[in-house]
């Protein structure tokens, strides 16, 4: 009996609150949600897609419940500027969940920091001393490096006598250039040997990141549900020990390196470096030292990986796009010398087949979501304080009001015209806009087209044998960011002589 009471009266607290907001504000229209849970179980696992298919319903701005909390989904450009420009201020702050707000030390890092003075000093300190083009260009040898490792154990097992023609699994050569890129600006260290074996601290950051993107994947019923907490006090337990477990990983790290520094005297370009060395100067601290770098690390790692292997995968249905790459790679760089970032200027297609990949294929599909700490109107609907506000970037980026043949991979439209993909045209946000947007984009971008280039530039790619370009399978698999459900694989074909085909080691 009591229980039922208890339940009761939840369920007429949640009425009388939605009641509230519907007598007091114009709210988007969304499907109807159930007492206590919300939409929580009409949502589909690929939330994007769930997301997209709604609004052909509901109309391009809709209502939807976790629990008794109000989101607010936008689908269009227009609705994205609105959320992202007009009222960027009022919709800067985030909503973080138990997980995020444990990482984060509760906002003390950059990407779950709520808008306020915490968040513009350690914004300006990314602007002015970590995303310099200076310190880019002097990181760039880490980056080639890495690259030019992939190409050659591409090569190395693509032509061993037992492999000809077969094909191989793109994503485990992608992962090692993120892994090592990522490792290496980060914390000053290479996890990985030159055979490809991670060393007892690497086995341990993987574990952690793997681990890491299990609790941040998961759409509990309890982050919305309060008071059913205490149902999951075993997920409390397991997020506590991740938190510690990589706290102390990165501590170690740090401590590492304050003692090199003691030792010679000598500041290295890594970020681990550059942060402790400003540490005082911008008064940070060790949480937010921490949670600096592991911002980096989760924005930065299978960003990276998903959006290579889903151009890859768009070149391997798409011939005529990989051979046009192709020639204008042979006509400025030629087959007696490899790529270099410094090329990229003038190979505007390559550039534009790395556009078109994030376009299609965003690997943040639905923005991390915005909070709003003011009552604000988007689209001529309330969005009053405290509802969460998510822009749906791939639902943007197919839009056929804006963009011609939405669906077709087609990196011609952007030599047709020139669409900005960092903040300022909102057809475009993988890297988000306004306030928000990603400080790390420029690195981002240099090293997906560095990738590509490599890999068109040294192998052809085709289809395994019996699979026909139109049959590769590009569905994707949930999460917050979204890899391919089926992994691409491919035959790659070496097109240039095999001396070009080296590491090229650097000392960093």
């Amino acid at each position: 009996m009591a229980l039922f009471l208890i339940l009761t009266s939840i369920a007429l607290i949640f009425v009388a609150h939605k009641l509230y907001h519907r007598l007091r504000f114009k709210l988007p229209p969304g499907p109807r949600p159930l007492p206590v849970v919300g939409n929580l179980y009409d949502i589909k696992p690929v939330r994007f897609r769930c997301f997209a298919d709604w609004a052909q319903t509901y109309g391009p701005i809709f209502s939807v419940y976790f629990g008794s909390q109000l989101n607010v989904v936008v689908t269009t450009a227009e609705l994205a500027k609105q959320v992202l420009k007009e009222n960027d201020q009022n919709l800067a702050d985030r909503f973080r969940t138990r997980p995020a707000n444990n990482l984060s030390r509760n906002g003390m890092d950059l990407i779950w920091a709520d808008y306020g003075p915490h968040y513009v000093k350690v914004r300006k300190l990314c602007n002015l001393e970590l995303f310099t083009p200076k310190r880019l260009e002097s990181l760039r040898p880490i980056r080639e490096e890495e690259v030019t490792a992939m190409v050659e154990n591409i090569f190395n097992d693509s032509t061993k006598p037992d492999n000809t023609g077969k094909s191989l699994l793109m994503r485990e050569y992608l992962g090692s250039v993120a892994f090592n890129n990522i490792t290496r600006l980060t914390f000053g260290k290479r996890f990985m040997n030159a055979a490809g074996e991670i060393d007892e601290q690497g086995q341990e950051f993987k574990g952690i990141v793997s681990n890491g993107i299990k609790i941040g994947g998961k759409l509990p019923l309890a982050e919305y549900v309060p008071w059913l907490r205490w149902f999951f006090s075993m997920e409390n337990e397991a997020l506590v020990k991740h938190s510690e477990r990589r706290d102390r990983l990165t501590r170690i790290i740090m401590d590492e390196h304050t003692l090199a520094r003691k030792q010679t005297g000598d500041t290295k370009q890594h970020f681990v470096d550059a942060l402790l060395t400003l540490q005082k100067q911008y008064d940070l601290s060790d949480d937010t030292v921490i949670g600096l770098l592991w911002d980096m690390i989760t924005a930065g790692m299978d960003t990276t990986t998903i959006t290579v292997e889903w151009a890859m995968a768009e070149l391997v249905r798409n011939p005529r796009v990989q051979q046009k790459a192709q020639e204008e790679l042979d006509r400025v760089i030629g087959s007696d010398r490899i790529m270099s970032e410094t090329d990229f200027s003038g190979l505007p297609y390559l550039q534009c087949v790395a556009k078109e990949a994030l376009r299609l294929h965003p690997p943040t599909p639905l923005m991390l979501p915005h909070k709003a700490s003011a009552s604000v109107k988007i689209g001529g609907y309330d969005i009053p304080k405290g509802a969460i506000v998510h822009v749906n970037v791939w639902a943007v980026a197919r839009d056929p009001a804006v963009w011609k043949d939405p669906l077709e991979f087609r990196p011609e439209r952007f030599l047709e015209e020139d669409v900005d993909m960092k903040g300022h045209d909102y057809r475009l946000l993988p890297f988000g806009a306004g306030r928000r947007v990603c400080p790390g984009a420029q690195l981002a971008i240099n090293l997906v087209t560095s990738m590509l280039g490599h890999l068109l530039h040294h192998f052809t790619w085709s289809p395994p044998p019996g699979v026909s370009p139109e049959d590769i399978d590009l569905t994707e698999n949930p999460g917050t960011v979204t890899y391919m459900k089926n992994p691409i694989q491919a035959i790659p074909t070496p097109r240039l002589p095999a001396h070009l085909y080296k590491r090229v080691p650097m000392d960093m």
